[in-house]
């Protein structure tokens, strides 16, 4: 069963990766260089998302996160910069705020890491056999307001497969 799990979130991961990079490489023009991916340690705030003029490729929402990218190749993924501000603005008011359902508080690392009332939600080093991953990749997980999008999945994925650090 896991690993259907696990063949259904990478089928998303790529599905999401692909429709992204075509965006992308569509709406630079030809003769300015492409925008590196910046490294994940880099704050987020160098290009605020509102300036982007990329082409959307859906439609916008008045709750919808911070725009993030999957870690480039090699680049380490921050559970400050990168993990956290997902949580804030998708996940914390059901799990950290005044609540916490199932007995999961993502308003910290150690909290998160100490798992729910249904034990561990992270597996550091194995997203596939993590719940949180699990979750958020079958768009179970939050179960108000927009979805995760890929590139978000794809950074917390990228995140337990190094670790799951506390960075």
């Amino acid at each position: 069963m896991k690993s259907m799990y696990a063949m259904f979130a990478l089928f998303i991961l790529i599905a999401g990766l692909l429709s992204a990079c075509g965006a992308q490489a569509t709406s630079a023009p030809e003769s300015a260089p492409a925008e590196a991916v910046a490294p994940a340690t880099e704050a987020p705030t160098e290009v605020p998302p509102s300036t982007d003029t990329a082409a959307p490729t859906g439609p916008p929402t008045a709750t919808e996160a911070p725009a993030t990218q999957p870690a480039a190749q090699g680049a380490t993924v921050s559970f400050a910069t990168d993990i956290f501000p997902i949580f804030e603005s998708r996940c914390i008011g059901c799990h950290g705020g005044e609540r916490t359902q199932e007995g999961l508080d993502l308003k910290t690392h150690a909290s998160l890491m100490a798992g729910s009332n249904n034990g561990f939600v992270v597996t550091p080093g194995d997203a596939a056999d993590s719940l949180l991953v699990e979750m958020v990749a079958t768009q179970k997980m939050p179960k108000r307001g927009p979805k995760l999008t890929p590139p978000q999945i794809q950074l917390i994925t990228d995140w337990v497969n190094q670790g799951a650090l506390d960075n």
